[in-house]
């Protein structure tokens, strides 16, 4: 290993040669309070930036082990550190040339704390709590350069005088305020802690008092800052929890089974239903939803047109199409808004779905009553959880759903004989997906009073503010009844495995080596295919794209063997990181991953033009 002073006299020494010869300087260096990494240097100003890592030991970085002496507390930390290199960087760093020289970077955040690569945990392994920890601080370097000629004047100042500068300032506990770095980890951790208490509760989903649920606009995810009301919970739907760390907490809590979320338009029902399906991750302090959390599992279905679909089994929902086409084994590469709705709910319910074996089985002994079958329901879901075999909780926005998917009327029914209608509505689907499987949904419902004779629990929203109307709304279904025919059988159908046949995801574009591009959080080029996830809402970090698509290439050459299931092959993969860390998915350190859900992991699979499945 060379030092600084090397480094320093070899960037002066490169002064208007050619780019390319900055890939001499890949290596380790030590800059006395830590090491400078260059792991890969860019062949072009205007290619993808020099990958560089800080490595910085206990003695120096000096954080104490109660901010990390667990998991949830850890990545709260490399969160916080992550955020604090970005900040000193766009302080310091400075455009030097052309393309993207001048460049100090780590990777892109928003307002959710995500496990990431960019930043880790240097620990010494003991019990002693007064050991410290160190910290591999991962970025992005452009190499300054004058058109393709190099810049080492310019380099040398930003390596050896603004990096270790912004190691100083970002990476040494010394330098960091203590009491914002103690308030984050402590916010994580409490949120974890709370999403953890969900299923024992007999919940899905926690709305904190006081809680500042919209947001600036539609692109802006920062908490609205005038006229913003603060949440406030239904006293009948009220409960109340002691953090570790904040201590006691009120909210409303949303029990298992099927809610509705009602009220007139613009007055906050989708920006509650958001919260919640965003509550699967953790926020940062002053997000205003730092304390709003959902059960882990859940997941946001809507209609999807012209989405690919391959292989599904949509029978429970849609049968009977016209000419033939079959619903089992379901194919089309340009989905309708009602085929796609029904495929979204089936993929998630294939990867993410307890058996129903294991509990409707049970259930059937000796259970006639349907009150007693809806509570061993609900026991088996909340071992089932607790286990880790994650039950889908299904969260649907009337707004993004296919009408004729969710409901028809009695009218509808008298003039279209159902041996003449395909589909099976939602609302026939919707408990019997609880009674069999477990699975709760929360809904957006502001058009359909239908609903309320399948809803455990009507929630309305009035200028942001919630109200329990359960009762009022039974009342009003007893009172005016539809006399709508249910349709869709006594039971919701099966669930059936798939095996993606591996030839079907390639890619190399037909090459020797790997083609993936990520852009935004919306599109992932896989080969020669390009996978619109513009509907995958929970999908909320480019990194976690960056992730998903290494997570694609790591499944094709490790485990798709056109023996194992989707679900399978999904529960390897994500076994695998859990044991050994995203850097699993890619043979050199990546700075710019976060953790992903399976659940999207098989959406981005799901929706690959070219994939083929068999049946299992």
């Amino acid at each position: 290993m060379t030092n600084k002073e090397t480094l320093q006299r070899h960037l002066l020494q490169l002064d208007n040669r050619g780019y390319k010869a900055y890939k001499d300087i890949q290596g380790n260096y030590d800059f006395s309070e830590f090491t400078l990494i260059i792991d890969y240097v860019q062949g072009d100003p205007f290619a993808s930036p020099s990958k560089f890592r800080v490595i910085v030991p206990p003695n120096i970085a000096q954080l104490p082990r109660e901010l990390f002496n667990s998991r949830s507390r850890e990545i709260a930390l490399r969160d916080y550190l992550t955020r604090q290199f970005d900040r000193a960087a766009n302080s310091i760093s400075s455009k030097r040339g052309t393309g993207k020289s001048g460049m100090i970077a780590v990777t892109g955040f928003g307002q959710e704390v995500l496990e990431r690569t960019s930043a880790f945990i240097i620990s010494s392994n003991t019990s002693n709590i007064e050991d410290l920890g160190g910290v591999e601080l991962r970025f992005a370097v452009g190499l300054p350069a004058g058109g393709r000629s190099i810049l080492g004047r310019q380099a040398a100042e930003m390596l050896c005088e603004d990096i270790p500068q912004i190691v100083s300032n970002s990476l040494k506990y010394a330098n960091l305020n203590a009491a914002k770095c103690r308030r984050h980890v402590e916010t994580v951790e409490d949120a974890d802690w709370l999403r953890q208490q969900l299923a024992d509760n007999g919940l899905v989903a926690f709305v904190a008092d006081g809680a500042i649920l919209p947001r600036r606009s539609g692109v802006d995810n920062r908490p609205l800052l005038n006229n913003a009301v603060a949440f406030l919970s239904p006293p009948s739907l009220k409960v109340e929890f002691n953090c570790p760390n904040r201590g006691l907490i009120s909210g409303m809590g949303i029990p298992a089974g099927i809610t509705l979320i009602v009220g007139g338009g613009y007055h906050g029902k989708s920006t509650l239903l958001r919260a919640i399906e965003l509550g699967v991750y953790n926020r940062i302090p002053g997000d205003g939803r730092e304390f709003v959390v959902a059960n882990p599992a859940a997941v946001k279905i809507r209609a999807e047109d012209g989405r690919s679909v391959a292989g599904v089994d949509i029978s429970p929902f849609i049968n009977h199409l016209p000419q033939g086409i079959d619903t089992v084994q379901f194919y089309t590469e340009n989905a309708s808004g009602s085929t796609s709705q029904a495929a979204n709910i089936i993929e998630a319910l294939e990867v993410g779905r307890r058996k129903k074996e294991e509990g409707r089985g049970k259930k059937e002994e000796g259970r006639g009553k349907k009150e007693e079958a809806q509570s061993f329901v609900l026991e088996t879901q909340l071992v089932a959880i607790s286990e880790g075999d994650l039950v889908p909780v299904l969260l649907v926005d009337e707004d993004t759903a296919a009408t004729n998917f969710m409901i028809r009327d009695r009218r509808m029914q008298e003039l279209i004989a159902k041996d003449k209608e395909p589909i099976t509505p939602f609302i026939d689907k919707v408990k019997q997906l609880y009674v069999d499987y477990g699975v709760s949904t929360i809904l957006v419902m502001g058009g359909s009073g239908d609903y309320f004779d399948v809803a455990d629990t009507v929630i309305s929203m009035d200028n942001f503010q919630a109200y329990n109307v359960t009762e009022k709304a039974k009342e009003i279904a007893k009172n005016y009844s539809i006399s709508r025919a249910a349709e869709g059988g006594e039971t919701f159908g099966e669930i059936t495995q798939r095996v993606p046949i591996p030839a079907s995801l390639d890619p190399s574009r037909g090459r020797r080596d790997v083609r993936v591009k990520v852009r935004d959080v919306d599109e992932l080029a896989f080969g020669t295919e390009d996978i619109d996830l513009g509907a995958v809402e929970q999908i909320v970090d480019s990194g976690q794209l960056r992730a998903i698509a290494a997570a694609m290439v790591y499944a094709k050459q490790q485990y798709m063997d056109g023996k194992r299931t989707l679900s399978e092959i999904i529960d390897l993969v994500m076994a695998d990181i859990e044991a050994q860390g995203m850097d699993i998915l890619s043979p050199f350190p990546e700075g710019d991953f976060a953790m992903f859900r399976r659940f999207e992991l098989a959406a981005a699979i799901n929706r690959l033009r070219s994939l083929s499945v068999v049946a299992k």
